[in-house]
Formats: structure tokens, C-alpha cells, sequence
């Protein structure tokens, strides 16, 4: 069958898209049946306290239905951490749902109130009586790691949780040992909070003649919350069970994991036989919900006199928070192995520690450990082509792992199946007309400012969340319908699973339905998550639609009385080839006698190896030395995504997570308090997100090279923007300011006040 308009590789408009701009989308909290009550959290004001707490008086407010403290919620389990050391076991403290006698970090939960409203619940919350003992805490690796710094758990000494090392030691001090020079950067990838347009929320309806509970959550996975809030939180049955995920407004990683208000609803509303809703408001979200980033690096590199990478070490410092989150401690360790980048570096070894402070709990945020592995790489690359005196392009250039190497492991242990890193650097390098950028810099001068250009390469491993089942289905008047347990968060996945069943097919993208985020009427599913939807659901439903064409040709032999090597299918019909017989998929559906069975397939991939998307992005920047501003004039992006699916789909994903790295390159960051642990960027008004003006006009290619160990050749797309963007941004910055002060550091976010005082400080050195 030629390719239709509206399959793999076409420029498909979103079909999702006509209904939520229209305001008809429908999000968790608008969701509220008749007589639901309404929860509050309380919420520790102090970083570290003893506390005890009296609920009585607000217990017995007009319109209180139920107050739910530590002792109430005894018998449940803990928040669980999925993630551990096979050669070092650890075992973190736990992450209860309700805190009991002390809390560690501001916004703490100590008390779940359930109301006839949300006002009610509020006078009810400032009814409670707390007697609040404030202790020592402690914010930033940097302080918890010191001899004296308070403790966060009695039990993790030093407020240490791990301390492994990944490589080879030896090998690479033998390497140092013969370097004819080492690079060395100590940088810090800032704390930040994920703001997603929609809050959290939960409504938990309870079902007394059943015993059955359905939870409508805005997730990025049902199954996965069944399974951690139903079976190891609140230990009961999973069909006793239901999740349901309705349109959900972002994720991006934070989404995906269980909260305390989701279990806390299902125990008010098993309580109380009533539906108990709760929705976050912003603050609760700055205080309740998992953060990202927040690393310390120190990264050397080893050195040879023409230019060579001969070995990179590595001491990496990441903050857990007060709780370990679900992924938090992988998040630092897995992200460790794609330190090495694109680059053939023979000798590796990193330092990995993972540290409790009196903070909200970090875990996965857009791209989970691989952002700042880039980042840590291409800032360290700059700096060793400073210290050798060489270009930026020609130093990776350099040493960049060549395609005749594919497959290539690297000293980590990853698999690299395909690319051709040079490539996509020149295309970046010639699209934003790198040779005049000398004349533009000049340019620039004579209006005052300082002009830079930037580059990183990155490379990340994604479609690894394990395995995924599509059941694709014909509906009785001829559509086709998918069921699968991946969950869309805004990507498109309407709209891109409909095109893989029209190059099946030959339908249009309005008779294809696509059903995620309910376990009742879909068995299993990973939910989204690692740029996995594509390149391991895609897979899926590729091989149950190719399934559900056999069965439906051999029907359609019957029917026609032809040979099913004699038929072809498009449009939703299946014909004789080169005739006018034919028979349409909603005849097919209701012939008398068929089997229903074989109207629908199931098929179920799980990835041998991740795959490994990788590109160049290219900033350039100007900056006003007067006021220390920045704006981005240039931003390039050459990306290898293997297979294109939808080019518009694929132009969103990466515009929208390289403004969040541009975010976090310029300002974004969560701010505590050294001495006391209070969050002072807990609102908008103290945390700066980026808005359409400080983004620039992307400029946006592929240049693929298909993925060897994915059936589609696809590689992945979610998080790559995010990974790019944060190095390239603060690499322009730096090459202006070095070309101008010799200023070879500045940490994320690069705010005008950060770069105006390193201006100033050059300026003070040099006139003294």
C-alpha cells in the first residue's frame, strides 16, 4: 500500500488538539460529583520540628467530616522507593503517609482534613493545634556532607544514603597520570520545580456494595498508582481497585509517581462512604511535590597534546531531599552512565553520592538524569578545548565516537547503535553560519553588548520502561479503537498511535480511537515515562495492527471468495487487487458467523536496548553588560530521532523542552533557606518561569539515522530539547564572557544579576 497522507512521517494535525482548545478537555478537577467533600493538607511550616498535634477542637467544626492524622493511617504502608544497588543494597527511611512526632522538610503532611467544602476544610486546618519544637536543619549537599551538619536521619550517618563508584578506577589515574594536561570544571545543576499547567489532583469515589474504590487521578500512569497506592500503600486487592487518568494538563516525570493525597482520599472515602475530592493549589504543590535536578559536580578531564580525551573522573553530589521518592536515587546513577557522551573516552570513573537535606524530595524531571550528565560533559568539553587552546567544534569533532565504530560500547557499558555525531554538528554549525559569527560579535560591540555562541552535542538512552501490550480492536461500524497502557500528558499520542494504524490501514486519523488511564478496561500498562510511548508502545500497536490485518484479510478471503495473498487493504476496506470486489471493515464486523476474536489482536514489546536519540543544539546570545541581561538571538537544533513520526508533533516536543532547559539555563531554581530550610521561592512571585518572549525563534532539523535495535527505527523525542538546551545556553554565555573578561564560569541560572556581578568583579580586579 503507497503511503497515505496521514501516516507515519506525515505532518498530522493533532486530533486531540480541536477539543482542548475549545475548553472542552476534561482535567481531573472537573471532575466533582454530586455531594463530594472537599481535603486539605496540612502542612509543616518548619524544615526540621518535634511536634505533637490536637485535633479535637477542629474535629468538631460544623461541615468537618473527618481529620486523618499519623495515628489514623497506622496500619498503611510507606511511599516506596523502586529503585536500588544491586552490589550495594541500601535501605532509606521511611516516607510515611501521614509524619508522626517529627517532620523534615517544609510542606511536610501531618494532617488530611475532609470537609462539605474547601472553605470549611481551611477554618478546619487553622483550627488544629500544633506544638511545633523546631530542630537544626540542613539545605544544600555542599552543607550536609560537613563534619558538623545536622542530621537528617539518625540512621544515614554524614546524611550520606550511598556512596559507589561506577567505572574503572584504576585505568583512569593511569590516564591522568599521562595527560599531557586536565580540563576541570566544579559546577552545580540547580534545584527546580516542575510547573505543569494542571495541579494534582484526586477524586476517590467508594463503592460500599462492592467494597471497590475508582480514583480519577491526572497521572502518567494508571496501572503503575493501582499497583503502589492499591497493593503496597493501603495493602488491599487490585480488582478491588480502579484508576482512571482523564485528560491530563503535563507530567513531565513528576506525574508519574503516588502522593500521600492519593492514598489519604482512598482511606477518607473507605471511611466515610462518600467521595472525597483534593486538588493542589499552587503551593502545595511547591511544597508537596517531587523536584528535579540539584547537583554538584566536579568533572576533570584528562588530556592528551592533540587534544585526545584519555580519561574522565567524576564526583557527583546529588540531593535526594529529606524522603527518597520513588526513582529518586536512580535518577543521579543511571544518569552517571551517559556522562560520557558522544565522545570515544577509553578510561571513565565517577564518584556517586546521594545526600539527605531538610528539603521536598527530588526525582525524575524531563529527561531524569541524562540533562545533566549532558550538561556536565559539554561544559567540561569547552573547558579542555580553553585549556588546549583549540576550537569547540574541532575538539569534538576530535573525539567524537565515529559511525564505522557503531555499535559502540562505551565505558559505562551503553550500547550506542547508530548515529553520526560530526554530522549533525556541521549541519547545526552552517544553518546558524558559524564563520560570520566573528562579524556579528563585532556587530554587537559597537551597540554595546557582548555577543557568544555556543554548542552542545548531546546523547540520552531512553524506551527502556520495560514491557508495553496494545490491544487493537474493529468497532462495528468499522473504526478501529487501541487500548494500551501508555499515557499521554499533552505528546499527541491520539494522534501519533492513529498514524501508525493508517499505514496499516489507509484510515483517517478521526476513525482511529485511542483509550489509556483506566485499569479496568485496559489489563496492563508502564505509563509514560523515559521517551518510552513511541519507540516501545509505538512498537505495540504497530505489531497488533499487523496481526488484526491477517485476521481481517482472512475473513475478508471468505467473504470474497479470493486467496488472501489476492488482497490489499486501504480506506477501511479490504478489496480483490485490481478489482471492484471488496468489503468494507464495518460489513466485516457484523458478517454473520465470524469469531469475535478475531476482530481485535494484542501484541506486547519490550526493548531489548534503550535507544539512543542525539543532536547538537547551537545558542547564541547577547548580553548587556550594563544590566547583565541575556537574550538569545540564534538557537539552532540538528537532532538524530532515527525515524520521524509526525514532523509537527516531533517540532513541539523539541520546542517545548528546550524552552524549559532555557528556562533553567536562565532562571529558574528553587531557593532554601541555609539556616532555617524555608522554601523562598515558594510562589511565582520568587520562582521566574520562562515566558514566550525569552524563548527565540527556533530554527529546527533531523538528521536521522535509523535506530538498528527499534523495530519502527525510532529513537525516542520527549525529553531531547531539555538535554540540549541547558550547555548550549550557558556555553554561549561563558565564550562571551571569556572572549571579552576571561570569565570561564558561570552557574545555571546565568541571571542578569549573577552575570553583572561577575562583570563587575573582572572589572574590580583589573583596576586595582
Amino acid at each position: 500500500m503507497a503511503p497515505v497522507k496521514f501516516g507515519v512521517g506525515q505532518s498530522v494535525l493533532r486530533k486531540e488538539d480541536d477539543v482542548l482548545i475549545r475548553g472542552k478537555g476534561r482535567y481531573t478537577d472537573d471532575f466533582t460529583p454530586p455531594q463530594a467533600l472537599h481535603a486539605l493538607v496540612l502542612r509543616s511550616p518548619h524544615a526540621h520540628a518535634k511536634f505533637t498535634i490536637d485535633v479535637s477542637r477542629a474535629r468538631g467544626l460544623p461541615g468537618v467530616a473527618l481529620i486523618l492524622t499519623a495515628e489514623d493511617v497506622g496500619d498503611l504502608g510507606d511511599l516506596p522507593c523502586l529503585f536500588n544497588l544491586e552490589d550495594n543494597p541500601f535501605t532509606g527511611p521511611p516516607y510515611p503517609i501521614l509524619v508522626k512526632d517529627e517532620v523534615r522538610h517544609v510542606g511536610d503532611a501531618v494532617a488530611f482534613v475532609v470537609a462539605d467544602t474547601v472553605d470549611v476544610a481551611r477554618d478546619a486546618i487553622e483550627a488544629i493545634e500544633v506544638k511545633w519544637t523546631p530542630l537544626s536543619a540542613v539545605t544544600g549537599v555542599r552543607n550536609a556532607v560537613k563534619g558538623d551538619a545536622p542530621q537528617v536521619w539518625a540512621q544515614h550517618k554524614g546524611n550520606v544514603l550511598f556512596d559507589v563508584s561506577i567505572g574503572d578506577k584504576k585505568a583512569t589515574e593511569a590516564a591522568f597520570a599521562k595527560a599531557h594536561a586536565v580540563a576541570e570544571i566544579t559546577i552545580v545543576n540547580p534545584r527546580v520545580i516542575i510547573n505543569f499547567m494542571e495541579t494534582r489532583a484526586v477524586v476517590c469515589e467508594y463503592d460500599a456494595r462492592r467494597d471497590h474504590l475508582t480514583l480519577t487521578i491526572g497521572s502518567q500512569g494508571s496501572h503503575r498508582l493501582r499497583e503502589i497506592i492499591g497493593g503496597m500503600v493501603l495493602k488491599m486487592p487490585l480488582e478491588k481497585m480502579r484508576v482512571i487518568c482523564p485528560d491530563v494538563g503535563g507530567g513531565f516525570g513528576t506525574k508519574l509517581f503516588p502522593y500521600r493525597e492519593y492514598a489519604l482520599a482512598a482511606v477518607a472515602a473507605r471511611k466515610l462512604r462518600k467521595t472525597v475530592k483534593w486538588t493542589a493549589d499552587r503551593s502545595d504543590h511547591f511544597m508537596g511535590d517531587a523536584q528535579g535536578r540539584d547537583n554538584v559536580t566536579t568533572a576533570r578531564m584528562a588530556l592528551g597534546e592533540d587534544g585526545k580525551f584519555l580519561g574522565m573522573d567524576v564526583d557527583l553530589m546529588s540531593d535526594m531531599g529529606a524522603y527518597l521518592s520513588t526513582f529518586g536515587p536512580y535518577i543521579p546513577h543511571g544518569g552517571a552512565g551517559m556522562l560520557p557522551g558522544l565522545y570515544d573516552i577509553q578510561a571513565f570513573h565517577c564518584r556517586v553520592r546521594t545526600i539527605f537535606t531538610n528539603t521536598v524530595p527530588v526525582d525524575a524531571y524531563r529527561g531524569a538524569g541524562r540533562p545533566e550528565a549532558a550538561y556536565v560533559i559539554e561544559r567540561l568539553v569547552d573547558a579542555a578545548a580553553r585549556k588546549l587552546g583549540m576550537s569547540v567544534d574541532a575538539i569534538r569533532r576530535k573525539n567524537f565516537i565515529s559511525p564505522r565504530a557503531m555499535p559502540y560500547k562505551t565505558a559505562t557499558g551503553k550500547v550506542y547503535d547508530s548515529g553520526d555525531f560530526a554530522a549533525h554538528l556541521k549541519r547545526a554549525m552552517d544553518i546558524a553560519q558559524w564563520k560570520e559569527f566573528p562579524k556579528r560579535a563585532k556587530a554587537a560591540k559597537k551597540q554595546g553588548l557582548v555577543r557568544g555562541i555556543g554548542l552542545a552535542s548531546y546523547v540520552e538512552i531512553c524506551g527502556t520502561m520495560g514491557e508495553e501490550t496494545a490491544k487493537v480492536e474493529l468497532d462495528q461500524n468499522g473504526d478501529v479503537s487501541i487500548l494500551i497502557g501508555t499515557q499521554s500528558t499533552g505528546q499527541g499520542h491520539q494522534t501519533a498511535y492513529a498514524q501508525i494504524i493508517a499505514d496499516q490501514f489507509g484510515l483517517p486519523a478521526e476513525r482511529v480511537h485511542v483509550f489509556q488511564g483506566d485499569t479496568d478496561k485496559i489489563a496492563t500498562g508502564l505509563g509514560t515515562g523515559g521517551s518510552s510511548s513511541i519507540p516501545t508502545g509505538g512498537v505495540s500497536v504497530q505489531r497488533a495492527a499487523n496481526e488484526l490485518g491477517k485476521q481481517l484479510r482472512e475473513i475478508a478471503a471468505e467473504a470474497l471468495e479470493a486467496g488472501v495473498g489476492d488482497l490489499e487493504i486501504d480506506g477501511g476496506t479490504i478489496r480483490v487487487a485490481g478489482t471492484d470486489r471488496a468489503i468494507s471493515f464495518a460489513d466485516l464486523a457484523k458478517r454473520p458467523g465470524v469469531d469475535p476474536s478475531k476482530l481485535n489482536a494484542s501484541a506486547t514489546f519490550t526493548a531489548a536496548d534503550g535507544t539512543y536519540p542525539n543532536g547538537t543544539h547551537l545558542a547564541e546570545v547577547e548580553i548587556d553588560p550594563a544590566t547583565g541581561s541575556i537574550a538569545i538571538v540564534n538557537y539552532v537544533v540538528v537532532d538524530d530521532f532515527g525515524v520521524t513520526l509526525n514532523p509537527l508533533l516531533l517540532a513541539g516536543q523539541v520546542h517545548g523542552g528546550a524552552m524549559q532547559g532555557i528556562g533553567q539555563a536562565l532562571m529558574e531554581q528553587a531557593v532554601y533557606s541555609p539556616n532555617d530550610g524555608q522554601l523562598q521561592t515558594g510562589t511565582f512571585m520568587d520562582y521566574a518561569l520562562p515566558r514566550a518572549s525569552d524563548g527565540p525563534a527556533f530554527i529546527f532539523e533531523t538528521h536521522n539515522v535509523p535506530c538498528t535495535t527499534n523495530p519502527l527505527g525510532v529513537k525516542g523525542a520527549g525529553e531531547a530539547g531539555a538535554i540540549g538546551s541547558c550547555p548550549a545556553v550557558v556555553n554561549a554565555i561563558i565564550e562571551a564572557l571569556w572572549r571579552e573578561y576571561k570569565i570561564d564560569h558561570i552557574d545555571m541560572p546565568a541571571t542578569p544579576e549573577r552575570v553583572w556581578i561577575a562583570i563587575r568583579e573582572h572589572q574590580r580586579r583589573h583596576s586595582l
